[in-house]
């Protein structure tokens, strides 16, 4: 099995966790030193020179010219006419000079068998300058290849080898990377293997690597001149699996955890790759997600951190893994500058994450260093006095690979449509990566972010539930006063192979987050007249810390002729926070003649503390089971303990104590190849605060999932459609108690179900695609409260979303780029009462690129049309407008 790469967690943990992981690492390790000591092979010293013969006991000079290749006679004589082995064979087996004279025939098979390694892995890995192609073996180390071109070939031939795929006896890739056409690794006769890499234009170059049990050929494509054609020329037609697109990822290692195909996996997942991000220019979140089906915006929280709604119900962000958790560690907007691509897992999700909303998670993957130098410094700048330099450098550190950095940077200063809202912020993200073996990697990521902005929330609503008619860009706020946020992670992962089938990753992280708020003015309260609104001043420090730690084993096993993908994984966190704040009222702005002046009382109210601190442990596993060549099963199940503590720390605090098991089941049918019908149940489970009339703590809210669907492969490897059908019900909501008034029951039912279509990938070469469309009735089903059939909160009922681009592919224009972008989002709630909807908008974008060399032109036009529309709301005093027309332009140069 190979290894999985663990992405971005982070150290420390509490005792019995460690305890935990020693104890494991212990047992591992001892089970590993057994295993080597019971597989150690006595290696016999010189083969010498003679082979005997068998039946009459002469011995014959095997450097003779009549050295022995086939069998031995009955006879002396017979055995030199007939030799038994040649002298080839002898060359070719390097080791034969150090070993023991052989005296029959099966001892010179023996030691020739011996003396042969078998490749059991070729992987190919795309590089920042080419790719690179790795050979993995059983045992042995592989003889550094010359190589020779042929045509627009690189051939290399590997003496003493043989090529045993669990696949098959050949590997061949099309199309793994820009500028080469084929990879193909196939047995020759005479125990040799042969390595061919043909160019689309010219014969590729590369840089050869033995290691103990490895090879590597690092490759760049060549650059075709007009000596290049002859009449070797090699003509490459495809007939079999084609190149990839940029747009289309076919597995999502971070959220699924084992590295299975998305399409062999029995829910619903988008990948938004990082080449969709870049041509759509894509500079925060919400840029991102829209192009994922059943994702909307719900609100900014007062233009600080982005929150999103993934059908019907919030949808969690995740790092790399790890929750996000607004309290915590994400109170600002996510930086891009170290986003690699992002993945949304739609549905339950609890069996691997634990506690989250029935919706689903929003998952962001970092970039990870390079072995091969890599250096990229980009520029953006656009409407609005937008500017943002960046830069993202990477390569080794040492002579042979082993280690490896990257470090990404950014610096962002930019006004805003809003009046008098500038925003600035500064990260940071060094990274190294340490391969201590060819089973053992060890990666260390840190970041660090500082980001300055006013809080703005935004528009209101007024008495006829109707958003306030004032121009899009008044803010009502002070933009003098801005608030600073400094955010410090640091990550620490672990992969380790113990062999084929077994593996481990640990992953650590630690994170600081602290916001100081010198003076927060924000609106508190509806207006009286629908003109002056009653206006509050909040002082607010609110440092937090979270330690987590999370372990996976993932094994492959047959229990007959039944395969098994297994993992089994713990996970701890602990989180705190302590703020304290204090707050004044008393002025009013008026929103059709705002002042950034304001009149408050004196006195602000008394200093007053809030702790809050989170302890949970999950337990997981689950099972992947290939029944028949195209019959998948997957079951699993995850138990979690959750303890919060809450309130003023010089009062009790309140308790809130949860279990909760979350189970999962799905199975995934081929009834042909490039076809996966797929069904799952699973369930998900959220702590809720609070105690009902009996003094009882509340049970955690539930979320149970249904979902039917069909994945295609519409064209192998390039255009990729998923189709969803989906029922979500989340139990146990609270509600008001109607024979206890003041106290809260749990009574409360809420539904969302719906259908999605997703398409990305490559239609003709040049000509991507991301588009989908969902569709989503998302409501009240039981309430004492709310009206039943009351429609969820910033949910539109369609949404659409398509970005397509084509780019030319030869001539004199090749590399010159057009996109275009459509998204439709239809009217929303814009509370649980339903006193207000905001309408539903579209959007048009488009772009113009130009990539040539190492240089890359952008030019993004959104919201082209300049329509005026409401993202989301954040209630009646927080309604968000969107962003006029906009441009963006943008420059890269990597050397």
């Amino acid at each position: 099995m190979n290894l999985q790469n663990g992405v971005g967690q982070r150290p420390f943990a509490k005792a019995r966790c460690l305890g935990l992981m020693v104890a494991l690492a212990s047992s591992w390790a001892g089970a590993l030193a057994l295993s080597a000591e019971a597989q150690e092979i006595e290696v016999l010293e010189s083969p010498g020179i003679l082979a005997e013969d068998v039946s009459s006991g002469e011995a014959i000079a095997a450097d003779s010219p009549t050295a022995p290749t086939e069998t031995v006679s009955e006879s002396a004589s017979a055995a030199i006419d007939s030799p038994v082995i040649s002298v080839e064979d002898i060359h070719r087996t390097e080791s034969a000079a150090a070993n023991p004279p052989a005296t029959t025939v099966e001892e010179w098979q023996a030691q020739i068998a011996q003396s042969r390694v078998t490749i059991t892995n070729v992987r190919v890995e795309e590089t920042a300058a080419g790719l690179q192609v790795v050979l993995e073996t059983a045992g042995g180390d592989l003889t550094a290849p010359a190589t020779q071109a042929v045509g627009e070939a690189l051939i290399a031939e590997i003496p003493n080898a043989v090529l045993d795929l669990p696949d098959g006896e050949a590997f061949e890739q099309f199309g793994p990377a820009e500028g080469i056409a084929l990879v193909s690794v196939t047995n020759l006769p005479g125990d040799r293997v042969q390595i061919s890499i043909t160019g689309t234009e010219a014969v590729p170059q590369a840089q050869i690597s033995a290691d103990a049990g490895t090879l590597v050929l690092s490759v760049t494509p060549g650059v075709a001149t007009a000596t290049d054609a002859d009449d070797d020329a090699i003509q490459v037609v495809v007939t079999g699996e084609e190149a990839g697109s940029d747009y289309f990822v076919p597995n999502a290692p971070s959220t699924l955890r084992t590295g299975v195909d998305i399409r062999d996996t029995p829910s619903s997942i988008q990948v938004i790759p990082q080449q969709v991000i870049r041509d759509q220019g894509a500079t925060n979140v919400r840029d991102i997600v829209r192009n994922a089906s059943g994702v909307s915006f719900a609100n900014s929280a007062t233009g600080r951190q982005e929150r999103f709604i993934l059908r019907g119900f919030t949808a969690e962000a995740f790092r790399n893994g790890f929750r996000g958790d607004f309290l915590f560690s994400s109170r600002t907007a996510v930086e891009l500058a170290n986003i690699e691509r992002v993945e949304v897992l739609k549905g339950p999700a609890s069996v691997l994450f634990g506690r989250a909303e029935p919706s689903g998670i929003i998952n962001f993957v970092t970039k990870q260093p390079l072995r091969e130098p890599f250096y990229e410094v980009g520029f953006t700048m656009g409407s609005f006095d937008f500017t943002r330099p960046t830069l993202d450098f990477s390569g080794p550190l040492t002579a042979d690979g082993s280690l490896a950095y990257r470090l990404n940077a950014a610096y962002e200063n930019a006004g805003s449509f809003r009046d008098g809202v500038d925003t600035e912020r500064f990260f940071i993200a060094p990274t190294l990566s340490w391969e201590i073996s060819d089973n053992t990697e060890l990666t260390l990521e840190f970041s660090y972010l500082n980001d300055t902005r006013p809080q703005d929330q935004g528009l209101v609503i007024l008495s006829d539930d109707e958003v306030a008619d004032i121009p899009f860009d008044t803010f009502l706020g002070d933009p003098d006063t801005p608030s600073e946020f400094e955010e410090t992670r640091t990550e620490l992962y672990l992969d380790h192979r113990f062999n084929d089938n077994l593996s481990l990753r640990s992953l650590l992280r630690y994170t600081t987050t602290s916001e100081e708020e010198p003076r927060n003015i924000q609106i508190d309260g509806p207006s009286e007249d629908d003109r002056n609104f009653p206006v509050d001043e909040d002082v607010l420090s609110a440092p937090a810390e979270t330690f987590a730690i999370q372990n996976d084993l993932i094994a492959e096993f047959n229990t007959g002729a039944i395969e098994h993908t297994l993992l089994f994984g713990l996970e701890y966190a602990y989180q705190s926070r302590e703020a304290t704040f204090r707050d004044r009222g008393g002025a009013t702005v008026d929103i059709f003649n705002p002042a950034t002046e304001f009149t408050f009382e004196e006195e602000f109210s008394p200093l007053e503390s809030f702790d809050l601190r989170r302890e949970s442990f999950g337990i997981y596993l689950q099972d992947q089971i290939a029944i028949l060549d195209n019959l998948q099963l997957v079951v699993g199940g995850r138990f979690d303990t959750f303890n919060q503590e809450a309130g003023n720390p010089d009062e009790e605090l309140s308790e809130t104590n949860a279990d909760a098991f979350s189970p999962r089941v799905g199975i995934v049918y081929r009834p042909v190849e490039p076809v996966s019908l797929y069904a799952s149940y699973t369930r998900s489970f959220t702590p809720v605060g609070g105690r009902n009339v009996d003094n009882e703590p509340f049970d955690p809210q539930r979320g149970t999932g249904f979902e039917v669907g069909v994945k295609t492969d519409i064209i192998p490897g390039r255009l990729f459609s998923t189709l969803a059908f989906y029922d979500t019900t989340l139990t146990n909501v609270t509600t008001s108690d109607p024979d206890n008034p003041g106290f809260d029951i749990q009574t409360g039912e809420q539904r969302s179900r719906g259908i999605e279509l997703d398409i990305q990938g490559e239609i003709l070469p040049g000509w991507n695609i991301f588009a989908g469309y969902a569709y989503t009735d998302a409501e009240v089903t039981e309430d004492n409260d709310i009206p039943e059939g009351n429609r969820l909160v910033n949910v539109p009922e369609h949404n659409f979303n398509l970005w397509t681009k084509y780019t030319i592919q030869e001539g004199g224009l090749a590399g010159l780029g057009f996109g275009a972008g459509l998204f439709y989002v239809s009217e929303r709630a814009g509370d649980l009462d339903n006193s207000f909807f905001v309408d539903g908008y579209t959007r048009v974008d488009a772009a113009i690129s130009y990539e040539r060399d190492n240089y890359r032109f952008g030019l993004n036009f959104q919201n082209l049309f300049d329509s005026q529309f409401i993202e989301g709301t954040a209630g009646r005093q927080g309604v968000i407008p969107g962003a006029p027309f906009t441009v963006l332009g943008s420059i890269s140069v990597e050397f």
